[in-house]
C-alpha cells in the first residue's frame, strides 16, 4: 500500500516490520518535509494521505519536472536518497529510494521464495504512473486497464509494447483485470454477474467464496423479478441449505433455514422496478477441516434511499452436498455493521 511503502498481512493488517526497517535507509521524514516546504509550487496532500515513508503533494504538470530534478539534490546534502514518483498529472510522492510498488513486490516474492511458497503465477495491474515499476518485476504477468493514465501508457509504449507478458486491456477497471486472467490463462475470467443462469457453476469456478456470491446474485434477481418464478429455484435452495440449519438474524432471533426459504419464496418480485441492489464485500474463507469452510463477509443491500450492511458468517460443508464440487449451507449468523442500517427493521421480512 501507499505507493509500495507499506506491506500488510491478513485481515488484521499486520505490518511487515522488516520492510519498514529496510525503508529507513537514508531516509528522514522530518528533513524531507522541511526541504519540500522550500518549494512553493508543492501543495501538501491531506494528512490522511501522508505516511511514515511517503510525503505527498499536488503540483501542476508544467512545474513538476523542475521539482523532480532539484529536490533530490537538496536532500542529498543531508545524506538522504529519495525517489520521486509523479502520477495522474497532479500527484507527486517522495519516497525512500528503495521503496516503490515494484520493489515491494520483488521483496515479497523473495520472501515467499525463502519460505518455500512461491506463487505459481503473479499478475500486476495498474492505471497510473506510480504502477509502472510493477511491470518491471521479472516473470510477472501485467495488465494496464483501458482507462489507464497517459503517463503509464507512455511508459508502456516506450518500454514494454513488445513484451507479451504485458497487455493493455480493452476493458476498464476491474473488467480489465478479469480480461487479463483470461488472456494469460490464470483462472476464471467471467464475473459471477455475467452468468445469467444462477444454477450454473462448474467445479473450476466453484469455491466457498463464489458460493456466497452466487447465492446473493440469485437473491437479488429473485426479489427484482429478473428470473422465472419457478419452484425449481426454491427446491434447489432446499437441497443446498441443511434442513436442520439455523439463521441467526441481526436482531438475535434464530430462524430455521426452511422458514427463511419460505419467506424468500414469498418475496418474489417485491423489489420489481425499484432501485434494489445486493452485494458482498470483504469475503474471506477459512478451511476449518477437510470438508468444512467458514466464510465471513459483509452483505450490503440498497433499497431506494435505505442502505443496510450485515457482517455475516456462514458455515459451508462439502461432505453433505448432493453433488461433487457443491456445498451445503449449515449455519448463518448476521449482525448489523456499525452505522450501516438506515431502515425500519420491524417492517422488513427477516431474510438472509
Amino acid at each position: 500500500m501507499s505507493v509500495g511503502t507499506e506491506i500488510m498481512y491478513g485481515e488484521a493488517m499486520v505490518p511487515d516490520a522488516e520492510w519498514e526497517c529496510y525503508l529507513n535507509q537514508k531516509w528522514n521524514r522530518d528533513i524531507v518535509t522541511g526541504e519540500t516546504a522550500r518549494f512553493p509550487e508543492l501543495t501538501p496532500q491531506p494528512e490522511i494521505d501522508q505516511r511514515p515513508h511517503k510525503v505527498s503533494f499536488y503540483v501542476e504538470k508544467d512545474k513538476a519536472m523542475k521539482v523532480i530534478k532539484d529536490l533530490p539534490q537538496c536532500l542529498e546534502k543531508y545524506g538522504l536518497d529519495v525517489k520521486i514518483i509523479y502520477s495522474s498529472g497532479i500527484a507527486l510522492d517522495v519516497l525512500p529510494r528503495c521503496a516503490g510498488k515494484g520493489q515491494a513486490l520483488a521483496y515479497l516474492l523473495k520472501k515467499f521464495e525463502a519460505k518455500g511458497c512461491v506463487p505459481s503465477n503473479t499478475l500486476v495491474c495498474g492505471d497510473s504512473g506510480n504502477d509502472a515499476e510493477l511491470f518491471t518485476v521479472p516473470a510477472v504477468h501485467g495488465v494496464m486497464v483501458s482507462n489507464a493514465q497517459e503517463e503509464l501508457l507512455e511508459w508502456y509504449s516506450e518500454n514494454a509494447k513488445n513484451d507479451h507478458q504485458i497487455i493493455h486491456a480493452t476493458e476498464r477497471c476491474a473488467a480489465g483485470i478479469i480480461q487479463a486472467t483470461g488472456t494469460f490463462s490464470l483462472g476464471p475470467n467471467v464475473s459471477p454477474r455475467d452468468i445469467r443462469d444462477s444454477l450454473k457453476c462448474t467445479v473450476e469456478v466453484c469455491n466457498p467464496g463464489h458460493e456466497v456470491v452466487k447465492f446473493y446474485l440469485f437473491y437479488e434477481r429473485w426479489r427484482r423479478g429478473e428470473v422465472e418464478r419457478s419452484d425449481h429455484f426454491i427446491n434447489n435452495l432446499r437441497l443446498h441449505f441443511n434442513s436442520m440449519g439455523t439463521f441467526v438474524h441481526p436482531s438475535g432471533i434464530e430462524i430455521p433455514f426452511s422458514q427463511c426459504i419460505d419467506e424468500l419464496a414469498n418475496s418474489y418480485g417485491d423489489q420489481l422496478g425499484k432501485q434494489f441492489r445486493v452485494w458482498v464485500d470483504r469475503v474471506s474463507v477459512a478451511q476449518i477441516c477437510s470438508d468444512t469452510w467458514l466464510v465471513k463477509f459483509d452483505k450490503c443491500e440498497l433499497c431506494g434511499k435505505d442502505r443496510e450492511c450485515r457482517v455475516t458468517t456462514v458455515l459451508l460443508s462439502s461432505r453433505h452436498a448432493k453433488l461433487p464440487g457443491e456445498f451445503m449451507w449449515i449455519y448463518m449468523h448476521q449482525t448489523w455493521s456499525d452505522g450501516l442500517f438506515s431502515g425500519e427493521e420491524d417492517q422488513r421480512p427477516r431474510l438472509f
